[in-house]
This record gives C-alpha cells, sequence and structure tokens, in this order.
C-alpha cells in the first residue's frame, strides 16, 4: 500500500491509510482538509477528520468495516455540488470521497443499460453514447460536475424531468455498502420492476443515510427525433404563470417548460452566457417540446398561440442548434449567475401544485420586502418546482440569519399551499427543521425507523435529513412504551 511506513500519529488515519492503495489515498492536514469543509450549501462549515479517496468496491467496505468497528463517523461524497449540505462533516467525519470511482463499466444499448461507478460525472454519460444515438435523460444545471452517486443520493431532477422524471425513474440497480461494510446488490441485470419491496426507490434519495453506492445500473434513452424551443416573454409574472398551466392543459407534456423572473434575468445576462433577454421583462419561459418530427409543429403552434393569449410581449422559436444551446446555457447557469449580482445567496428548493403559482410568487415577494432582501425566482415551471434565491452580503452584520429565516419562509409559504420542502436538492441541514413543515412528529419517527434498520449505529451521514431530537425523541419512546 501507497502509505505503509509513513509516520502518523493518529492510529485510526494510519490504519485507514493502509486500507487504501494509489498515490495520496487520504487526506488528514487541516490545510488539505478545509475543502472539504463543506458542500455546494457554504452557509454551514465543519472539517472533516479525514478524507479518504478508494479506488474500488472492496476498499470502500473495508473503510466502512474499520469505522463501523472503531465507531468513527463516516460518510460519502461524490462531486461536492450538493446544496442542502449533505456532504458536511458535522461530526468529524471520515469522509469518503467516491471521485476515483469514475468509470463507465459497460453500456448495452440493446437493451438500454449502462453501468457507472458513482463518481462517473453525470454528462460524460450522454457525451460517451451520444454518437450512437442515445443519452441519459436527468439533467441536473449542475450536470457538468456532479456525480451519478451523488445524484442518486439525492434524488436530482433537472430542467428535462417535467417528461422524463428524476433520477429514481432512471435506476435499475445498485450495488451498495451497508454502514457495517457488507456488499449488497439490489435490482438484477438492469431488469425493470422487479417483485417485493422497492428498495430501489427507498435508497435513492436517502441523502447517503442508508449505504455507500458503488456501482449503478441506469437506464438511457434513444434520441428523439426531432425537438424545438421556444422563448417568450411576459411583461406581468402573472400571465407567464397562467401560460404554464395553459400550456399543460392543452394536453401538451413539454420536454422541459422553465421560468425566470426579472432579478434572475438580470443575473443571467450579467454573467457568462447573456442572450439579450429584455431587462425591463418580468419574467421569460424556456419551453421546449420533442418526439416525432410529425406532430412537433403542431405543439409548438399551439403553444405558441396559448403565449399570445396570455399577453406575450415576443415569442420566438430557436432557429438553430446553435441558438437553442444559447438559450439553454444561459439558463442552466442561473444559480451561479447570482454571483453577478449578490456577493452571497442562499438557494432555497420548494414544490407547489402549479395552479398556485401567482399566489406564491406574490407571497414571497412579501417575504422579500419584509426581510429587507432581494429574492431571484428560477423554477422548473411544469411541475412546480420554485427555486427562490435569497440574495444577502455576508460581511453585513445578520443578513446571513435574515436569509436563513427568510428562505425558510419561503418553504412554509410551498407546504402551506399543499406542495413540499424540496423537490431535488435534498434536506441535508439546510431544512431538516422544515421537514415538521410537511411531516408529523408520528411519520418522522417512522422514517427514522427506517433508517435504524440499515444503519443501527447511526455513524453513517448523522444529524442529517431529519430534525434535531426533541418531541420527535418522546414520541418514540411513547410508541415504544405503548407496544412493550
Amino acid at each position: 500500500m501507497a502509505m505503509k511506513g509513513l509516520k502518523i500519529k493518529d492510529k485510526h488515519i494510519r490504519s485507514l491509510a493502509n486500507l487504501l492503495s494509489g498515490p495520496k489515498p487520504i487526506l488528514y492536514h487541516k490545510e488539505d482538509l478545509l475543502a472539504y469543509d463543506c458542500d455546494g450549501f457554504t452557509i454551514e462549515r465543519h472539517l472533516p477528520k479525514a478524507v479518504v479517496f478508494p479506488k474500488n468496491t472492496e476498499e470502500v467496505a473495508a473503510i466502512v468495516k474499520y469505522c463501523h468497528e472503531n465507531m468513527l463517523p463516516f460518510l460519502a461524497r461524490g462531486a461536492g455540488t450538493g446544496l442542502s449540505g449533505g456532504a458536511i462533516p458535522l461530526n468529524n467525519e471520515v469522509v469518503i470521497s467516491l471521485t476515483r470511482m469514475k468509470k463507465l463499466l459497460s453500456v448495452d444499448l440493446e437493451n438500454r443499460i449502462a453501468v457507472v461507478e458513482p463518481g462517473f460525472v453525470n454528462l460524460k454519460l450522454t457525451n460517451s453514447i451520444a454518437d450512437k444515438g442515445y443519452y441519459y435523460a436527468p439533467d441536473p444545471s449542475s450536470q457538468y460536475a456532479c456525480t451519478i452517486g451523488g445524484n442518486v443520493a439525492e434524488n436530482a431532477g433537472g430542467a428535462h424531468c417535467l417528461k422524463y422524471g428524476v433520477t429514481t425513474n432512471h435506476i435499475l440497480g445498485l450495488e451498495l455498502v451497508l454502514p457495517n461494510g457488507e456488499i449488497i446488490e439490489i435490482g438484477k441485470d438492469g431488469i425493470p420492476d422487479s417483485p417485493g419491496y422497492d428498495l430501489l426507490g427507498l435508497l435513492t434519495g436517502s441523502e447517503g443515510t442508508l449505504g455507500i453506492v458503488t456501482k449503478i445500473t441506469v437506464r438511457v434513452l434513444k434520441n428523439p427525433e426531432d425537438k424545438q424551443t421556444v422563448l417568450a416573454y411576459f411583461d406581468r409574472v402573472e400571465d407567464g404563470s397562467q401560460a404554464v398551466s395553459d400550456i399543460i392543459s392543452t394536453g401538451i407534456v413539454p420536454a422541459a417548460l422553465e421560468m425566470m423572473d426579472k432579478t434572475a434575468i438580470e443575473a443571467v445576462e450579467a454573467a457568462a452566457f447573456p442572450v439579450g433577454h429584455p431587462r425591463d421583462i418580468a419574467a421569460v419561459l424556456l419551453i421546449e417540446v420533442d418526439g416525432i418530427s410529425s406532430g412537433i409543429e403542431e405543439q409548438i403552434s399551439k403553444i405558441l398561440k396559448v403565449c399570445k393569449s396570455r399577453n406575450v410581449r415576443e415569442v420566438k422559436v430557436a432557429e438553430s442548434e446553435r441558438e437553442r444551446a444559447r438559450w439553454w446555457a444561459n439558463r442552466k447557469t442561473g444559480f451561479g449567475a447570482m454571483g453577478a449580482i449578490s456577493p452571497n445567496y442562499l438557494v432555497q428548493d420548494g414544490v407547489i401544485p402549479r395552479s398556485r403559482l401567482p399566489e406564491v410568487l406574490k407571497k414571497i415577494n412579501e417575504i422579500s420586502e419584509e426581510s429587507g432582501l432581494r429574492i431571484a425566482n428560477i423554477f422548473h415551471a411544469g411541475d412546480g418546482n420554485l427555486h427562490p434565491l435569497v440574495l444577502f452580503d455576508a460581511r453585513v452584520p445578520g443578513e446571513t440569519e435574515r436569509a436563513i429565516e427568510a428562505g425558510s419562509a419561503c418553504l412554509k409559504v410551498c407546504a402551506d399551499v399543499g406542495g413540499t420542502i424540496t423537490g431535488e436538492h435534498g434536506v441535508g441541514i439546510e431544512k431538516r427543521e422544515e421537514m415538521r413543515f410537511v411531516f408529523t412528529d408520528e411519520e418522522i419517527v417512522a422514517q427514522t425507523d427506517v433508517r435504524e434498520v440499515f444503519n443501527p449505529d447511526n455513524l453513517l451521514n448523522a444529524g442529517k435529513l431529519f430534525p434535531t431530537p426533541g418531541r420527535c425523541a418522546e414520541v418514540k419512546k411513547e410508541l415504544k412504551a405503548s407496544t412493550s
């Protein structure tokens, strides 16, 4: 092993190093660990005990087994692009970085299946099979950097999930290291809808609290015959919101239906991929349809008609693939673009019924006025997934706290209209207490009981996903007492 013979004072770090192979398989100096004290949620930071870089499933299992036997807390980390703090080492964890497990293991286009390691970057899968006429559908905005293992942990979505679904709809099998170091496989040879409990569904979106995924079998799709993209500008957010509902009401299910408000437009036009959106516009819709060529023009005609009936200022169809790509690049840089207009920002991730969009946006605007902070809105409007971005300056005393309160208030609005607190970013540490907006104490206890089946010692990614102990702990004692 590469690290054997080195004089490392900490016995656990020394033992972990000796379980690993390859160059620099472990980091443990403070200056190296600083890069791992947070993920895309930067408001809270904690240093890990060490960061290890396994090369294969066996090394992951050996690390986990050692941590389990020595009661060392640990967690898995992908590219660190998560936005809810799911990879932040709250408890001085050993961070198991899966970035060296980045192989495309196999592709079976006849059965439309691919097998990847967890560190394989999302967009690389599409790029690897594009010349054969296939692609991988889940497309989070960070797809150029985020890993498929991380996508599984968070059940990531993306712009095209309106028609094609989120990550869980494309997972056919998982290899998993349990928190005691045991290796198991779920899903057989990529066969969908196997009988028995839907463990794939349970694990996808479990935010790294039930096990560590080391191999993933995914569904790949044939490229659609044709696709066209529409851009529409509205002088009132209410008109754009109503156009969203009207398009769905026609029976069309667009591949994507995205919306940005005025503040978001200001940001994306000031950042890397400006496309010339009018700065005085209240809302922009980006609408994409795909499928069989013979039906596309009819769908586009209906969409144009709907937009015009809702007082659209301008509506146009992309005239080339280059123009379409520019529009999408502009939209997909939306989160990062906030840095062009604000020193700091907090991304939220709520879900609402589409019909309540105008009402919710009005309330978010009221939250903005009450907090004194600007809130930009970018959302997957077609499926009601909102991303309010609270803009603030952490250098100003009290602004960080006000931003957190404003973000929580936005989520409360989503829950109050029959929605929920996350559509694709996960709960992590950011929204733990907000879980109470949508679940009773008894429901939370039921979910933590499921976690305890997989992770009874709570060594794996502890302190994530569920509220801090309080009334839930009391409920758990009461339930146990009533059944004893």
